[in-house]
C-alpha cells in the first residue's frame, strides 16, 4: 500500500507536513508549532531521525512508513467545550522488565545498536518487536490488557544502573479541551517523545516539559540536581503529543505522524491542528529513580539530564483500552489502573478487581 511518492525523504515529508499544516476551520487556521518533536530542522540533527529504516516486521518495504489500516479520514479538530472536569485520566502502572541496548522503533531489527534503554510493560519487547509479537506477549503492567512497550534511556550512578522500583505511573490523559473527542490509540501506533540530542534549552522549551528533574525542594531542572536529600528519589515527568494524523502508525522520523495540541485563537482552549486532527490520549511518564545524596556521577545512557526522551509502542487489548478511554477520559474521572475514581465511587470501574474487563 503506497500512500505517497517513495522518493520523498523523511526531511521532505516533515517539511511537507509543516507546509500543509494550516487548514481553514471556521475562517481561522491552526498550524502545528515547530518543536523538537515537530520541527524539520530538529529532525536533521537527531541520530534517531537519521537512522535508515530497515525492511522487516511491520515495515516490509523498509520505507519507514507504516500505514494505518483502516485510516481515520473525514475528521476535523473538535472545538467543542464540554462541561468542565478537572481530571480526565487513568493510570497504567507498569514495572521495569529489563535493560538492553535495543530500540524496536528507531533501530528496528538491529539488536545492540542503540544506547541502553530501560524497558517497562511488555516483557517480550526487543529489537525485533512487532505489533503481533507484542500482542502475543506478556506484561509487567497492572492491567493484563496493557501489552504495550514503554522505554527510556537508562539512568546510571557512575557505572551502576539505577532502575525505578515497582510499578511506575504512566498517565493516559486528554491533551485537548474537548476531552470527549479523544479516541483510543490504534493498535501498532508508535512514536518517540523528545530527543537524545536536544539541548538544555530545547528540553525546557519542549511542549512535553512538565517540571524537569526534581528531588526534595529542587524543581524545574534541565540537568540533575547537585544533591538530593537522603532517602528521596529523583523524579521526571514528560508528556507526549496527543494529536494523530490518522494516516500512519509510524513515519521515518517516528514523530511526523504526531503533533502537540495548539491554542485555539481567541481563548486558551487546546485543540488539535488541522494537519493532525485525531485526538488520542496524551501519555505522561512519571518516573521515580531511587537515588539520592551526591548526584555528580548521575547520568543517562543518552547523555546529560536534558537528553531524556522516551518511546511508546501501543499493543493494548483494544476492548480494554476503549473501556478505559470511554469511562475515565471521556467520563471526566481521575482513575487508577482499574479505571476507578475513588472520589466518584458511584461511577464504578471500567475493569474488574483483577484489572480485566468484566
Amino acid at each position: 500500500m503506497n500512500l505517497r511518492p517513495r522518493t520523498l525523504s523523511a526531511l521532505l515529508v516533515s517539511a511537507a507536513v509543516a507546509a500543509t499544516a494550516t487548514a481553514a476551520f471556521g475562517g481561522l487556521a491552526l498550524t502545528a508549532q515547530a518543536s523538537p518533536d515537530t520541527g524539520a530542522s530538529a529532525h536533521a540533527a537527531m541520530d534517531h531521525a537519521a537512522v535508515a529504516p530497515r525492511a522487516g516486521g511491520d515495515d516490509p518495504d523498509g520505507d519507514g512508513y507504516i500505514p494505518a489500516v483502516p485510516q481515520v479520514t473525514g475528521v476535523t479538530p473538535s472545538w467543542n467545550n464540554p462541561p468542565d472536569r478537572y481530571f480526565h485520566e487513568f493510570q497504567a502502572n507498569c514495572a521495569v522488565t529489563k535493560t538492553a541496548s535495543d530500540d524496536p522503533i528507531v533501530f528496528a531489527g538491529r539488536p545492540g545498536a542503540s544506547h541502553n534503554h530501560t524497558f517497562m510493560g511488555n516483557t517480550a519487547t526487543d529489537a525485533f518487536s512487532t505489533t503481533a509479537s507484542l500482542s502475543a506477549g506478556r506484561t509487567a503492567c497492572t492491567a493484563p490488557g496493557d501489552l504495550s512497550g514503554y522505554w527510556m534511556p537508562t539512568l546510571y550512578n557512575g557505572d551502576r544502573p539505577v532502575l525505578p522500583t515497582g510499578p511506575q505511573v504512566i498517565y493516559y490523559k486528554t491533551g485537548v479541551t474537548d476531552y470527549k473527542s479523544v479516541r483510543p490509540f490504534p493498535k501498532g501506533l508508535r512514536f518517540l517523545v523528545g530527543s537524545p540530542h536536544q539541548t538544555a534549552a530545547e528540553f525546557r522549551g519542549h511542549p512535553g516539559w512538565v517540571e524537569g528533574w526534581e528531588c526534595g525542594d529542587s524543581f524545574k531542572n534541565t540537568g540533575f540536581p547537585a544533591h538530593c536529600p537522603a532517602g528521596t528519589q529523583l523524579n521526571i515527568r514528560m508528556q507526549s503529543p496527543s494529536c494523530w494524523d490518522g494516516t500512519y502508525l509510524d513515519t521515518p522520523d517516528h514523530k511526523a505522524h504526531m503533533a502537540y495540541p495548539v491554542v485555539k485563537p481567541g481563548n486558551n482552549d487546546n485543540v488539535c491542528p488541522a494537519s493532525h486532527p485525531v485526538a488520542v490520549p496524551m501519555v505522561e511518564f512519571k518516573m521515580a529513580f531511587p537515588v539520592s545524596g551526591d548526584m555528580s556521577r548521575v547520568r543517562l545512557s543518552s547523555g546529560g539530564g536534558h537528553s531524556f526522551h522516551y518511546d511508546f509502542f501501543n499493543a493494548w487489548d483494544e476492548r480494554t483500552l476503549n473501556a478505559l478511554v470511554e469511562h475515565c477520559i471521556k467520563g471526566g474521572l481521575q482513575c487508577n489502573a482499574r479505571g476507578y475514581d475513588e472520589t466518584h465511587p458511584g461511577a464504578g470501574a471500567a475493569l474488574g478487581p483483577d484489572h480485566r474487563l468484566p
